[in-house]
C-alpha cells in the first residue's frame, strides 16, 4: 500500500468512526494532509472543543493530548503514537516545582503549556510561546516564577522587564542545542535570507535573529512577507511545509539538529492503526486532575483577551 491509497483509507476510516485528527505542525507532510487541523499545541486544543466528534485522534506528544483532555474531557482522546513524549514537559514534576514554590512564596507560577497535566494541578496560569509576553504583562503580581523553559523565560523576561522573572534550568533540548557559532554560519551562507527562530532557542541565537515567534508565528510571518528568503529556527519540518506553501520562497534550515524524535516517533501507519482499533493509547485523566488543571488553563484565556 503506497501512501496516497494509506490516506484514502485514513479518511475513509476516521469518517466511519466519527474521528477527528488533529496534527501539530512539526508532523510529517504526509500526516498533516489528512488531519482535520493543524497547528501548534494550543491551538489544537482549542479546535478540538469546538468540534462535533466525539473521538480526537492526537498527532503529537503526550502533554498536547493531555490537554486536549483536560479542555474536552467529554471526548475520547487517544495519543497516536505512546512512546510521544516530551523532555521538556518531563523535566520538572509536580513534587520538585512544590518545593521551588516553598522557596519563593508570593510568586505566580507561570507553566508553559509543554509541562504535564499534574504538574498544570498547582501552577497559577499557562502560557504558549505566542501569548507568554502579552499574559506575563497582565499579571499583577510583580514576581514570577517561570517553568519550564529558561529560554523562553528569558526572552519573556527581556520583553517585560518591570517584572521580577526567576528562571529554572529547563528547556527544549532540540531547540537549545543550536548554537550562536551555527547561527552566524548559515546568516553568512544565506547573506539575502532573514533569520527566523523560536524563542526556546538560546537568547545568543536569538539575539541574531530577524523575527523571534512561535511556531505558528514563524510560518506566518514567513508567508505574510515580502522577503523570498528565510533561515528557518525551529523543527525541520516548518522549512517543509513552507517550501509547500510559498513554492516561490527559499527555506534554509538553521541546523540538522532540529529533529524532535518525539515528533518524528509518529508514522502515518501508526494513525491507520489507530482508527482500526489496533494502536494509540487512550489518555485517561482522573476529575481531580482535570479539574485542577484547567484552573491554569482557564487564567490563560483571561489574561490573555
Amino acid at each position: 500500500m503506497n501512501v496516497s491509497e494509506l490516506q484514502k483509507k485514513i479518511i475513509e476510516l476516521k469518517k466511519q468512526n466519527d474521528v477527528c485528527i488533529l496534527a501539530h505542525s512539526y508532523q510529517a507532510r504526509e500526516i498533516c494532509e489528512i488531519a482535520d487541523y493543524t497547528g501548534d499545541s494550543y491551538k489544537l486544543s482549542v479546535d478540538a472543543t469546538k468540534v462535533g466528534n466525539k473521538n480526537i485522534l492526537m498527532c503529537g506528544v503526550r502533554f498536547m493530548a493531555e490537554t486536549c483532555k483536560i479542555l474536552s474531557p467529554e471526548k475520547k482522546v487517544v495519543l497516536a503514537q505512546p512512546i510521544a513524549g516530551c523532555a521538556m514537559a518531563d523535566q520538572m514534576d509536580k513534587a520538585l516545582i512544590s518545593e521551588v514554590k516553598k522557596k519563593f512564596p508570593g510568586y505566580t507560577v507561570v507553566a508553559y503549556v509543554n509541562t504535564t497535566a499534574e504538574l498544570k494541578t498547582i501552577c497559577d496560569v499557562c502560557v504558549t510561546s505566542s501569548s507568554a509576553v502579552q499574559i506575563v504583562n497582565n499579571i499583577e503580581n510583580r514576581d514570577i516564577l517561570f517553568i519550564p523553559d529558561c529560554n523562553l523565560g528569558s526572552y519573556v523576561s527581556r520583553q517585560c522587564p518591570d517584572k521580577n522573572i526567576r528562571l529554572l534550568s529547563g528547556c527544549c533540548p532540540i531547540h537549545a542545542c543550536v548554537t550562536k557559532k551555527e547561527a552566524e554560519a548559515a546568516k553568512a551562507a544565506h547573506p539575502g535570507a532573514e533569520l527566523l527562530v523560536h524563542p526556546e532557542c538560546t537568547p545568543e541565537v536569538c539575539s541574531l535573529a530577524d523575527y523571534i515567534g512561535s511556531t505558528s508565528g514563524i510560518m506566518n510571518y514567513a508567508v505574510n512577507s515580502d522577503k523570498k528568503e528565510f533561515i528557518i529556527g525551529t523543527e525541520i519540518s516548518i522549512a517543509e511545509h513552507l517550501q509547500y506553501m510559498c513554492p516561490d520562497k527559499k527555506f534554509h534550515l538553521l541546523s540538522l539538529k532540529l529533529i524532535c524524535p518525539n515528533m518524528k516517533a509518529t508514522t502515518l501507519m501508526d494513525v491507520y492503526n489507530c482508527l482500526n482499533g489496533c494502536g494509540g493509547e487512550e489518555i485517561v485523566l482522573d476529575d481531580d486532575t482535570i479539574r485542577d488543571a484547567k484552573r491554569c488553563i482557564d487564567e490563560m484565556i483571561r489574561l490573555g483577551q
